[in-house]
């Protein structure tokens, strides 16, 4: 699940930060997750680290005016770039991926408490 996923990132981190990462530990990655967002970044264009088929960036989070119901209001927004191998990945099935992450992070609770584990939840399955 979720909780395990989490653990294993910290665990590789605190490694990474340590500056003891092997390299088979540093490889065979088919996705990445960038967060610009904890430097302030609102928007880029993430390059996919190859081998990997796809990266996901994701940006600060600002109040924003956005307009609800014909009434202009204010709103946390946040950015997301996915970046991805046409060659490996459609469009459309991207472009779905990108609404379900949308879907997700406008309702967490949906991935945290809906009843199937975060990674299903995401993946819509």
């Amino acid at each position: 699940g979720l909780a395990e996923i989490e653990k294993a990132i910290a665990d590789v981190a605190e490694k990474a930060r340590k500056g003891r990462l092997s390299i088979p530990e540093m490889t065979g990655g088919t996705f990445t997750i960038t967060n610009g967002g904890i430097f302030g970044s609102m928007m880029s264009t993430p390059l996919i680290n190859p081998p990997q088929s796809a990266i996901l960036g994701m940006h600060n989070i600002l109040e924003r005016p956005v307009a609800i119901d014909g009434q202009v209001v204010i709103r946390p927004m946040m950015y997301v770039a996915l970046s991805y191998d046409h060659r490996v990945i459609d469009g459309k099935d991207s472009v779905g991926f990108l609404l379900r992450v949308k879907k997700l992070l406008e309702n967490p609770t949906d991935m945290l408490f809906g009843g199937s584990s975060g990674e299903k939840a995401l993946l819509d399955l």
